[in-house]
């Protein structure tokens, strides 16, 4: 009766499969419900929305982070700046610039958001000179909690650092003192990728052994880096035999064997940056762009933003605070009965999140020792 009443009111009622465009009959396919399509669905709320990601890149000036970074993106951020000159650099501090375009690729749309810091390590005393860079990672997630604690949270803008790509020198052997105090202030803050810059310079032999030094030093001072490890098949290859990538930036077009690259010429022959034997540019781009840039977002919201956060409740910051309404003052012997068992019940409610605050807390000690 109830199968006879829906085809007499619903006489074709059916559903349609977006992901393979075919449209599902109930009459045909009694089987199909139809929540299969909620990827397609997720997907194409996500793709008309749109995408923003934040890379920070920090290291010391000459070591190529800005020809690397348009050689990633294949674009040009930096066509407006002006390069200080000797006597500038001299008296230059440590400062942030931030660069923002929107790059659109297949219908996708990303606003990638790209901090430099001009001026690191530049300087003959050096000390305390990551303090600007932990202060502006600090404002982005103060800033993101004050939007999720408004009243419209619907259009929170996310300017989150969510990657450091930290440029290591090829000349030096090893760490220096400098790297090692700066990723320690921030691997808790934000996702470290160590790369070794200009990486052209060394031989592959050369590029071995400063590889191994260099994961070595960062594995005795209990530095966490960003290792890629993730819990899908589909992501292929381990990461960590590259780490810290040798890269090579260029966005020079030349002409190898009737084919156009981008490389870097010398007198001795082409170093193509795309090339797999000449250098890890590749694989550095298909971790931060095409594999891994959903993931580094997701460890900033779960691990280093809840971190921030549960600091600031732990320390009762006014930002962070839940917002109570202080009770109205009644002279009533009944209303002020009222009011006490009002306050009493708030006073329980806090109880309770301070202590759940401190479960969370003591969860995520306990994944940082095991870490």
């Amino acid at each position: 009766a109830r199968a006879f009443a829906a085809k007499k009111f619903f006489p074709r009622l059916c559903l349609v499969c977006l992901s393979s465009n075919r449209l599902f009959d109930m009459d045909t396919d009694p089987g199909y419900v139809g929540f299969a399509n909620l990827p397609s669905q997720v997907h194409r709320k996500a793709v008309k929305k749109g995408f923003e990601f934040t890379l920070m890149v920090v290291g010391e000036s000459g070591l190529g982070k800005s020809t690397l970074v348009n050689s990633l993106f294949l674009t040009d951020l930096y066509a407006d700046r002006i390069f200080p000159s000797s006597a500038d650099r001299v008296k230059q501090t440590v400062q942030l610039e931030t660069s923002t375009v929107d790059i659109e690729e297949k219908g996708v749309r990303l606003r990638l958001t790209v901090v430099d810091t001009p001026g690191f390590g530049d300087a003959v005393d050096n000390r305390e000179c990551w303090k600007p860079i932990i202060k502006y990672i600090n404002m982005q997630y103060e800033a993101y909690l004050k939007d999720e604690q408004a009243l419209n949270r619907r259009n929170i803008v996310d300017n989150r650092v969510h990657c450091c790509l930290y440029f290591i020198s090829p000349t030096g052997h090893g760490l220096k003192p400098l790297d090692v105090e700066l990723m320690r202030q921030l691997h808790d803050k934000v996702n470290i990728i160590p790369v070794i810059a200009k990486a052209d310079t060394l031989t592959p032999t050369e590029c071995k052994k400063l590889k191994k030094k260099i994961m070595t030093e960062i594995e005795q001072h209990k530095i966490h880096i960003y290792t890629g490890e993730m819990d899908d098949d589909d992501v292929v290859g381990d990461l960590k035999e590259f780490m810290p990538f040798g890269v090579v930036g260029s966005n020079t077009l030349l002409e190898v064997g009737g084919k156009k690259v981008r490389g870097r010429l010398y007198p001795w022959g082409v170093v193509e940056v795309e090339n797999g034997e000449h250098c890890d540019f590749t694989q550095l781009r298909n971790m931060l762009i095409r594999t891994h840039m959903q993931d580094l977002k997701e460890v900033t919201q779960d691990v280093h933003y809840e971190s921030f956060r549960l600091q600031r409740l732990k320390s009762g910051s006014p930002s962070a605070a839940p917002r109570i309404p202080k009770p109205e003052i009644v002279p009533d012997g009944k209303n002020a009965s009222d009011a006490d068992r009002k306050l009493a019940e708030k006073e329980a409610e806090l109880q309770k999140m301070r202590e759940m605050m401190a479960q969370m807390q003591a969860q995520m000690q306990m994944q940082q020792q095991n870490v």
